[in-house]
């Protein structure tokens, strides 16, 4: 998620910045960081610390949530008539161009393409922290180094992991394939971002301890997002050296809160302390009703299950007893042809990453 608009200068309010209630951004944007360390928590160690993925949780995480989570992009523009038309070119445009680049990529090596791929993911993840650091924030006033602090703590916040990642030898986890992230083990590199690390928490701190002692104030929700993306990122990379570990983390922490943010941004019957947010809308849209969650979910889970069924069935081969079905169709092996396929495949996701940069913007 982008940054948002710029929120107003007017002075801290003593209500809380919540989005749509403290019930539903409490369980759906800054519980689950929470709720997925606990979940790893309960993990026999071997799943802390090695490659090993039940396919029960690989279906949960992976195809559920994660997959299911690109899809919602849907209802944010293609499904949205009003954003449809006000978006028409952008609509057109950025799928063409992901596949072109995409092809362009594969052509030159598959793994530059998944390269690329992984660090544009990289990217969509970390600008959703500090969106939603602004939309917890837009009470707050617009300038000072607390606020300043406040950036580039969120950003540091992930940043932090993925230098430590990058500077590690190989972990027993990766973002979309092997050696798709860039990997130098150089442990001098790991203690100094880690010294930076250490100073902004106790900088943080000390900010949000002397703005209590002077205005008895303090933004619940901020904090919680700020604990919370530093509780996912760290432990699901650094702390937990385990493919289920960071998936559980990494999945949990991103995809919900943005699902519930699609969700409610489609919602105008939300606390009249949202209805000033870039991304609400006048009127609920089609599929918003009685019972348009099931709806929603369905559409989601179902777009998901079918793309990874092409997948596996045309490209992996891995997950016969989940895409039995799907292995009926042939097996694309040939360069030529996963140059054209691979890139169409992946650009419901690519597309999410580029779009997701222009839908949340104010007025938008």
């Amino acid at each position: 998620m982008p940054a948002l608009a710029p929120p107003t200068s007017a002075p801290v309010a003593s209500r809380q910045p919540w989005i749509r209630s403290a019930s539903f951004d409490g369980l759906y944007v800054l519980a689950p960081p929470f709720l997925a360390l606990l979940g790893v928590l309960l993990l026999p160690d071997t799943y802390r610390t090695t490659s090993r993925m039940p396919l029960v949780a690989w279906v949960g995480l992976v195809v559920l949530i994660d997959v299911a989570h690109v899809y919602s992009t849907l209802f944010r523009t293609y499904l949205d008539p009003v954003r449809r038309r006000q978006h028409r070119t952008l609509l057109w445009v950025a799928p063409l161009a992901c596949y072109a680049v995409g092809i362009a990529l594969y052509a030159a090596s598959g793994l530059w393409f998944w390269r690329v791929l992984a660090y544009l993911a990289v990217f969509h993840f970390i600008r959703q922290q500090y969106g939603f650091l602004r939309l917890y924030s837009r009470r707050e006033p617009a300038a000072g180094a607390g606020r300043q602090l406040n950036t580039v703590l969120i950003y540091y916040a992930t940043i932090y992991p993925l230098l430590y990642w990058h500077l590690s030898a190989p972990r027993n986890f990766n973002w979309f394939v092997d050696g798709d992230f860039v990997q130098y083990n150089w442990p001098g590199g790991r203690l100094a971002a880690t010294i930076v690390y250490v100073a902004l928490l106790v900088a943080y701190a000390y900010k949000e301890v002397r703005q209590w002692q002077q205005t008895r104030q303090f933004n619940w929700p901020r904090n919680l997002l700020v604990a919370g993306t530093l509780v996912s990122w760290y432990c699901g990379i650094v702390l937990f050296n385990g493919d289920l570990a960071f998936t559980l983390l990494n999945v949990v922490a991103h995809g919900i809160p943005y699902l519930a943010l699609v969700w409610a941004a489609s919602h105008p019957d939300a606390p009249k302390q949202a209805n000033s947010l870039p991304h609400r809308r006048a009127t609920a849209p089609w599929w918003t009703g009685r019972y348009g969650i099931i709806g929603f979910l369905a559409v989601l889970i179902g777009l998901a299950f079918l793309e990874e069924g092409v997948w596996d069935g045309l490209v992996w081969r891995e997950h016969a007893p989940v895409f039995g079905w799907f292995h009926s169709l042939p097996t694309v092996t040939d360069s030529v042809g996963l140059m054209l396929l691979v890139p169409l495949l992946a650009l419901p996701q690519a597309t999410h990453y580029v779009l997701d940069g222009f839908i949340w913007r104010r007025g938008q």
